[in-house]
């Protein structure tokens, strides 16, 4: 049984609900779900899956407690160990949709883990997205709470599922 650990930032509350719904679906306890905020990159090192969560904000940037979080990780070797990344973002900031998805798959990357979790990028409306993966897929969960949260229930049991299985 891998041990999962969920870590995300979250200005408004939106993304840490979302990681508290994913946790649910997953059945991870509250022990595991960290607050990029207030935890050290290290201890990421503690679980073998990875579920990494950004709302994106600006000019499509991370949510602000994950830079200090994700510089201190660079030193880390995250080898055999699995990740997946949500996000939540605006559709109506179409040139930028869940860029905080592909920023923590850049950088998360190159450390060794392996990505899990892509998701399919129909029914979503942009125009660009770092989030965007080969194939028609995107990077992770990507979610708009704002103008579509009548779709997240069911995306994210569609998501989870798809973890269950790649873990």
């Amino acid at each position: 049984m891998n041990k999962i650990g969920i870590f995300y930032g979250s200005a408004t509350g939106t993304t840490a609900d979302v990681a508290r719904r994913i946790a649910k679906l997953l059945s991870v306890p509250d022990k595991d779900i960290h607050d990029v905020a207030a935890t050290a990159p290290h201890v990421m090192g503690d679980y073998d899956v990875l579920l990494l969560g950004s709302s994106t904000w600006g000019n499509g940037e991370l949510e602000d407690d994950w830079y200090d979080f994700i510089d201190g990780a660079q030193s880390l070797d995250l080898s055999g160990k699995k990740f997946a990344v949500f996000g939540c973002g605006d559709e109506t900031m179409s040139d930028t949709f869940c860029n905080a998805v592909g920023i923590l798959y850049d950088r998360i990357q190159p450390l060794g883990a392996t990505l899990i979790g892509e998701f399919p990028a129909e029914g979503y409306s942009y125009d660009h997205s770092e989030a965007s993966a080969p194939g028609g897929m995107m990077r992770g969960m990507v979610l708009d709470e704002v103008n579509h949260p009548e779709l997240t229930p069911q995306r994210l049991s569609l998501w989870a599922d798809e973890l269950k299985k790649q873990m």
